[in-house]
């Protein structure tokens, strides 16, 4: 079983759910990447998503691509983030889901990505410009190296594609709750509870939630449906304005929910 698994199930077995935050890596500069990581480790999160700059974001809302555009200014790459977290990967006690494209995962090599990554901590990578058929490129090399390849599911999908998809990701289903791009939503489609059983009777890997999650009661209402949630937009804009009294909000909101 593989690290995210065991993270998630554990997590789920002490009677809470799953909170990952996401975070853009080099928003505010790399040096901010240690201590953003570290006080999220002690607010108690499961895992944390760290989020790759690129100049051609296709899955990402406004204030994700803005945070990306910022982090570029900043100098933020591929490489220069796996370095980062590689220098102080022994304070790392959580396992962090690297969220980049695929023409980055290109230009640095294949296998040589695939290394670099598990050194700084990564368990699981996320690709979202890439199809489920054209996974081979990459997948190989990080079973190799011992990291995950996650699939994003969404809400369209027909029966047949979501049970590929859940069939081939690793470590956990990414499971979008909004169609269109990442950000806050002020409110959730009804059908969402029904995808939700369809994706667990596929498979019993960990089903998390996530896209548009932005307030604690809708923390505890995903999280009532799947394993647990993993919240962006609202992360990034609270790092950017400081603001850890949200941030500690949202991970409570998912250690008061049990039921599932």
């Amino acid at each position: 079983m593989s690290a995210l698994t065991n993270a998630f199930e554990a997590v789920n077995a002490a009677g809470h759910k799953a909170f990952v935050p996401y975070i853009m890596a080099g928003d505010g500069g790399l040096h901010t990447l240690r201590p953003t990581i570290l006080r999220l480790q002690e607010l108690g999160v499961t895992a944390i998503e760290v989020g790759i700059p690129f100049t051609d974001p296709v899955a990402d809302g406004p204030t994700i691509e803005e945070a990306g555009y910022r982090a570029l200014k900043e100098g933020a790459t591929l490489r220069t983030v796996l370095h980062e977290l590689a220098s102080f990967r022994e304070d790392i006690t959580v396992p962090l889901v690297a969220m980049t494209y695929l023409n980055p995962i290109l230009a640095y090599g294949v296998e040589l990505f695939a290394i670099d990554a598990k050194e700084a901590g990564i368990e699981g990578v996320i690709v979202p410009d890439m199809p489920l058929e054209e996974s081979g490129i990459i997948h190989d090399a990080l079973r190799f190296a011992g990291i995950d390849l996650v699939q994003l599911v969404s809400l369209t999908s027909s029966a047949e594609r979501i049970q590929k998809l859940t069939a081939a990701s690793e470590g956990f289903v990414y499971a979008v709750t909004v169609n269109g791009i990442t950000g806050a939503r002020q409110a959730f489609e009804q059908q969402l509870a029904d995808h939700f059983a369809q994706l667990a009777s596929y498979t019993d890997k960990p089903i998390l939630a996530g896209f548009g999650i932005s307030t604690p009661e809708q923390v505890q209402s995903l999280s009532a449906i799947s394993n647990g949630v993993i919240v962006g937009s609202k992360i990034v804009d609270a790092l950017t304005r400081d603001d850890w009294a949200t941030i500690e909000a949202l991970v409570a909101a998912s250690k008061t929910t049990i039921s599932s």
